[in-house]
């Protein structure tokens, strides 16, 4: 298992906000001592053509100015555009990674699914996972001898499929991949829940509203049809939106999964037999480090 994470994403927080350094200082040895074997990668930021692909120049440059906060959840924090940068870039390397066969997961913040094509939101700069499903449908099949890739890519990535299990709707992800013949996107998620999207399926999107305190046999069993549905789609590429947010013990929603329905997430991925990355998105409960831990370990066991 590959860890993609730079630790710098714990430089930035704001006083009771839940999004904060903790997920990620905590995680990061919790991880670290149980799993020695573990490669720890540090990511290259992104450029600014990559973020183009899934952004307007004029976010772009909002987020790089960061004169004011975006929204109420989402502050302009000191140097948040070099933050998002390296978080966008570990996404990317993410699903580089997977294309040379490689299990990897990015371990970084800020998150991104709610990041639209033109706004700044929950938490979210950029469209980290949106940003990497462009890239690699942009520079697969094309030999790359840069430092991002050691060996030159070959395999021929035509379409991807975005599976996303955060609690909630991955609307920014939505925004940007709407449309696109080459990606698939399905969110399960709970509904009635922030930001109030995603009750509705369409073109290439797939939304699967939870009801709060839906019991957990039942989420699990509309998770397992989502990614099912995704796979008949034939990706040569599977990104993971990996939020544990729905979590029982979490503070934000009231959803029923536990740690074991994660862990079993994980098992999932592992009898898909097609590369597959996962980049962390939400998940606020002092439990995150065990249930990142239960994911990535269902994952990578053999």
């Amino acid at each position: 298992m590959i860890i993609v994470h730079d630790s710098r994403c714990t430089d930035y927080s704001a006083p009771g906000h839940p999004e904060r350094p903790e997920r990620i200082t905590r995680t990061v040895p919790f991880l670290k001592d149980r799993h020695h074997d573990w490669e720890w990668r540090e990511p290259r930021p992104a450029d600014e053509a990559m973020l183009l692909r899934a952004h307007s120049g004029e976010h772009v440059a909002r987020i790089r100015e960061g004169a004011r906060d975006f929204d109420a959840d989402t502050p302009a924090y000191p140097n948040i555009y070099e933050h998002a940068l390296r978080s966008a870039g570990a996404a990317i390397d993410t699903a580089r990674s997977a294309l040379k066969s490689q299990r990897a997961f990015s371990l970084m913040r800020p998150p991104g699914h709610h990041a639209t094509r033109d706004r700044a939101m929950g938490f979210c700069y950029f469209s980290n996972i949106a940003i990497a499903a462009l890239d690699v449908l942009a520079v697969a099949g094309v030999a790359d001898t840069g430092p991002r890739l050691t060996t030159a890519a070959t395999r021929k990535i035509e379409r991807v499929a975005i599976w996303d299990f955060d609690a909630h709707h991955g609307n920014g992800t939505e925004d940007i991949v709407a449309h696109n013949s080459q990606i698939a996107f399905a969110s399960i998620h709970q509904f009635p829940a922030y930001p109030g999207t995603g009750a509705k399926s369409f073109a290439n999107i797939d939304n699967y509203p939870v009801a709060p305190y839906t019991p957990r046999a039942e989420h699990v069993d509309i998770a397992q049809r989502a990614l099912q549905k995704l796979l008949k789609f034939k990706p040569d590429l599977l990104l993971v939106s990996a939020g544990f947010d729905a979590y029982s013990g979490d503070p934000l929603v009231q959803m029923t999964l536990e740690q074991e329905d994660f862990a079993t997430f994980g098992e999932w991925l592992r009898k898909i037999d097609i590369p597959v990355a996962a980049i962390l998105e939400g998940g606020y409960s002092d439990d995150l480090p065990e249930l990142i831990d239960a994911f990535l370990s269902g994952w990578e066991s053999c």
